[in-house]
């Protein structure tokens, strides 16, 4: 009976022009609007407290203001006689099997819900700890990524002295170029320079050798075969007077 009611409002409802009007600006609204960057809240790791199984704690704090600690049962009473006593529920054959199934039900939960409980749990926390798990591996790596950006940017700051080390050794290795060049260059000339001056010297020296040989050449032509035989024996005297001084020295 309480799902036909249900069933018979909703289609109330959805004939309604307001009912489809709220669906069509609802869906607008779910659609379009914009992202909210506020933190979601996390889910609750357990459910809220109820009691007898399905009704919340949150109902009767709200009417335990108003109507005091039994308000929250003489208004589902009262609700309960009303609904019966107006045939809006009529209890037949489906309330005696909803009651069976309920109290199976109910039977069920309490029999095997703590174990059920258990094993969910179980299943639960295995799932967060490998999510845990694949959590602190990505954390991991994203720190060493972390790690290894700030190495690469100290090396990007080294790099500039590198390349100003590089820059000096190059300048230094043109200046060397340019130094053995320029000394090769000056070797060159001066060896040019030597060879010039060797051959002036050679020209000097052969045209003294040449003018002394022509000298004695000339000197031997102008004399004649007497001035020979008078200096020959000028020379002998001269030897033999000589000779005799150092006898005298040498008897003294």
């Amino acid at each position: 009976m309480l799902s036909r009611l249900v069933l018979v409002s909703g289609h109330t409802l959805k004939n309604s022009g307001s009912f489809g009007a709220c669906l069509v600006q609802a869906s607008r609204s779910f659609h379009q609007s914009s992202q909210s960057l506020a933190p979601v809240p996390p889910l609750p790791e357990k459910g809220g407290k109820v009691r007898h199984g399905i009704f919340p704690e949150e109902l009767f704090t709200l009417l335990y203001p108003k109507t005091g600690v039994t308000g929250p049962y003489m208004l589902g009473t009262g609700l309960l006689l009303y609904m019966l006593s107006k045939e809006i529920y009529v209890i037949n054959h489906e309330t005696f099997a909803a009651a069976s199934i309920g109290a199976v039900v109910i039977y069920g939960v309490k029999k095997f819900g703590p174990s059920v409980a258990t094993f969910a749990d179980k299943i639960n926390e295995d799932k967060v700890a490998k999510a845990q798990e694949v959590k602190d591996q990505a954390m991991a790596s994203l720190a060493q990524g972390i790690e290894d950006e700030k190495k690469e940017q100290w090396r990007v700051e080294g790099r500039h002295m590198l390349f100003n080390a590089k820059r000096n050794n190059v300048a230094m290795l043109l200046e060397t170029n340019y130094r053995e060049r320029l000394h090769m260059v000056t070797n060159e000339v001066k060896k040019r320079l030597d060879y010039q001056v060797e051959l002036q010297n050679l020209h000097r020296r052969m045209e003294q050798e040449h003018m002394v040989n022509w000298v004695e050449q000339s000197v031997i032509k102008s004399i004649t075969p007497q001035q020979e035989k008078e200096s020959i024996a000028k020379c002998i005297a001269d030897l033999k007077v000589l000779a005799k001084n150092i006898q005298a020295r040498a008897s003294v």
